[in-house]
């Protein structure tokens, strides 16, 4: 906290990642399932109020307790104003909020969270739309973030979420949320795995990752597996594995100097995080100990395999491309293949790599990924045909908004061996 401690605005918009979801779901547990769009409204007057008065003010003590405070007292003065519309609303709010006082309290936090994630996961809504919604509801995630997350538009995501909060509306989630929690975990699981990729490689920002996000998709992983409702937790802690392992290298994937992107096969080791590494493979042996095979289980231990080796050079590259293959035949996508590749790369060389990437861009639209080009421009660079790679980073530049990668594809093309 201390890093925002003089500057109010970035400390509001660190709130704004940590406690929105947390102050929406308790909000619209309240206030019922057809004024979720009320908490939302709620919440942002909130955030708004502690960027203005904090800058005139100062920050308080105890920033959360300011938010919680406000949140709530904007809440009853939503519900006091209601009520003088009309007689009809007097007696529909009386019924229907007059019963609990608003608490913020860590059960009723962690409850609301729990009911908001699976309400959003509700039959009668699209999968796409399930996840849309927990990331903007739950997550704070703007609207572009969230497009970015899914490779589409602005308007698509609106359109998703519009019809996500009529669904909603019409649901009653504060009632049967229990009975279909088991039915659901999946989607769930899938949006905080989504969540988590956003932060640890970002669409937009300038930063190479973003902690907020990734604690926030840790977190309810977390809640996940606190639930007494779900039954299996093999899935949940598979994914929470996968988590801990990628994150234990994050101050390794910058230069000094914070400004270029250091890739795994140069990472100096010695920076990883070896306690968030036990922590990871702790959850990998709890997810093991159900004897159920996912995806999130076979990606963390891909990633385990990076962990335990000594050097980039001594990965067991035959077990990952093993993996990979086990993947494949849980869910065959463009972006699988495309990892494996690298693994490929190691086993039976670049010309077979290449040739596989060649052949997965004639069946598939990876090549509207920019890390296709990148993956491809290394290849080419390793084999090398420079004038082949430098014409892949290109393309991968074109195909990248963040600037960091940018920068490391530039720096690659500068380090290409002069053409002549």
């Amino acid at each position: 906290m201390s890093l925002y401690k003089n500057d109010s605005k970035k400390l509001a918009e660190h709130f704004f990642r940590n406690e929105y979801g947390k102050l929406v779901a308790v909000i619209a547990r309240y206030m019922g399932s057809k004024n979720i769009e009320t908490a939302e409204d709620i919440v942002q007057e909130t955030l708004l109020k502690a960027v203005a008065h904090w800058q005139h003010s100062g920050i308080p003590k105890n920033p959360q307790a300011w938010l919680y405070t406000t949140a709530k007292n904007l809440t009853l003065n939503n519900i006091k104003r209601k009520k003088h519309e009309s007689n009809y609303l007097l007696n529909t709010f009386k019924k229907e909020y007059q019963i609990n006082p608003i608490e913020f309290s860590e059960d009723l936090i962690m409850d609301g969270q729990l009911n908001m994630m699976f309400a959003c996961c509700h039959p009668s809504i699209s999968e796409n739309s399930q996840i849309a919604l927990i990331l903007k509801i739950l997550c704070g995630f703007s609207i572009s973030e969230i497009a970015n997350s899914f490779f589409t538009t602005n308007e698509t995501i609106n359109k998703r979420l519009v019809r996500g909060r009529k669904q909603l509306r019409k649901s009653n989630f504060d009632v049967d949320i229990i009975q279909n929690i088991n039915d659901n975990v999946k989607i769930v699981l899938k949006t905080i795995y989504l969540l988590f990729n956003e932060g640890y490689y970002p669409s937009k920002k300038t930063t190479p990752f973003q902690y907020d996000l990734c604690l926030e998709a840790i977190r309810l992983t977390k809640l996940l597996i606190k639930s007494d409702h779900i039954k299996s937790k093999a899935e949940c802690h598979a994914l929470l594995a996968l988590m801990y392992l990628n994150c234990s290298r994050f101050e390794a994937r910058l230069d000094t100097a914070n400004q270029t992107t250091i890739e795994l096969p140069k990472q100096d080791r010695s920076l990883w995080n070896q306690d968030l590494i036990q922590l990871g493979i702790h959850q990998l042996q709890l997810a093991t100990d159900e004897n159920s095979i996912s995806k999130y289980l076979i990606l963390a231990t891909i990633s385990a395999q990076h962990c335990i080796a000594k050097t980039y050079e001594t990965t067991d590259w035959n077990s990952i491309v093993s993996l990979y293959d086990q993947l494949l035949s849980i869910e065959n996508s463009p972006i699988i293949h495309l990892n494996k590749s690298v693994a490929l790369s190691k086993t039976k060389g670049n010309k077979e790599a290449i040739t596989q990437l060649l052949h997965l861009k004639t069946n598939s639209d990876i090549e509207n990924h920019y890390l296709f080009h990148a993956t491809l421009g290394e290849l080419f660079k390793n084999e090398k045909q420079f004038k082949k790679a430098k014409s892949a980073y290109l393309k991968a530049i074109n195909l990248t908004k963040n600037s960091r990668n940018i920068i490391l594809l530039n720096k690659k093309i500068n380090d290409l061996v002069p053409i002549s």
